[in-house]
């Protein structure tokens, strides 16, 4: 709540905090601080907690879907997707909105991942092709480099191209209002949903194929519901806000710390604890360099990583 209300009120016009408050419980749109809180600032700040909370999640289910704990919902290929379909729409089409990028960057991750879990060859043991979680780590590698060597291309060709891809591609949330928040929230609470409905089934597979059988939860489904999963929840974080690194790596890791393994409790966890993450580090980027602003997905990069690191050599990363 007080990082919501910090987001409401900081940026490049302050607005005290009790303007901030009574322009969400009790608008007046004679104010001037209220009319910015409630056009702009509340729906940024919906936004940054739906990404947060969707990388959080999407990040626990990847890790969990490859049992790798340096997994993080870039590895599908979502990421390279995104970017990919965003220059091919700039360049063909002149798309320069983040609404207008929007479906290109939810049809290029949703394309990239479902071509990188083919590739995967299904779940392990039990997929349309007996793949390993091996197979899908190379797939998803090996698609990133390409598509990553297509945009290269264009961007480095095409200045016009890079002008406007370049404001994308450092993830932010600038700029997005009530129509980017109004379509990517069913994406989001749809993905959610999924993503609880597979954690029982997680949590018996965790124990072993086996095991999970006998505990009466399917590897094929529970496979092809937690892939669904991601893919939504990935695709539509990226579309809204452009590639964020780190929270969907360090949130279900400092989530595992506090919960343990098991799915029912991880994921609402690592989903509050990166929406957290993205809202903070908004917050922060918008008063470290006044008047302008310094993108979400840097200072959470710049951020992250070193408290990722902190994770790690402390041991407190858990096992999976």
């Amino acid at each position: 709540m007080l990082l919501a209300l910090l987001s409401l009120a900081v940026g490049s016009h302050p607005v005290p905090l009790g303007t901030a408050w009574h322009a969400v419980v009790a608008f007046d749109p004679a104010d001037d601080g209220q009319l910015i809180v409630r056009t702009l600032r509340v729906p940024r700040t919906l936004l940054a907690v739906l990404v947060g909370a969707a990388l959080g999640t999407a990040g626990a289910l990847v890790q969990a879907l490859t049992r790798n704990p340096l997994a993080e919902p870039g590895l599908l290929g979502v990421n390279a997707g995104a970017a990919a379909a965003v220059v091919t729409a700039i360049l063909a089409l002149g798309v320069s909105t983040p609404l207008g990028r929007l479906p290109f960057a939810l049809a290029g991750s949703a394309a990239a991942a479902a071509l990188v879990l083919a590739l995967g060859g299904g779940p392990r043991g039990g997929g349309p092709g007996g793949g390993s979680r091996v197979q899908l780590v190379l797939a998803g590698t090996a698609i990133s480099v390409v598509l990553a060597a297509y945009t290269s291309t264009v961007t480095i060709n095409e200045p016009d191209v890079f002008d406007v891809f370049r404001l994308w591609v450092v993830g932010s949330l600038q700029g997005r209002g009530t129509d980017v928040l109004l379509v990517t929230a069913p994406l989001v609470l749809a993905g959610l949903v999924l993503a609880l409905g597979v954690a029982g089934s997680l949590d018996a597979l965790a124990l072993g194929a086996d095991t999970g059988a006998a505990l009466g939860a399917s590897v094929r489904r529970t496979w092809v519901l937690t892939a669904v999963a991601v893919v939504v929840l990935a695709a539509a974080a990226t579309a809204a806000a452009g590639p964020i690194a780190f929270v969907g790596l360090a949130a279900p890791h400092a989530a595992r710390a506090l919960t343990g393994p098991a799915h029912r409790r991880l994921l609402p966890v690592s989903a509050l604890l990166g929406a957290c993450t993205l809202l903070a580090a908004d917050v922060v980027g918008r008063v470290v360099a006044v008047p302008s602003e310094v993108q979400a997905g840097i200072v959470a990069a710049l951020v992250g990583a070193p408290v990722f690191v902190h994770l790690v050599r402390s041991r407190r990363v858990a096992g999976l």
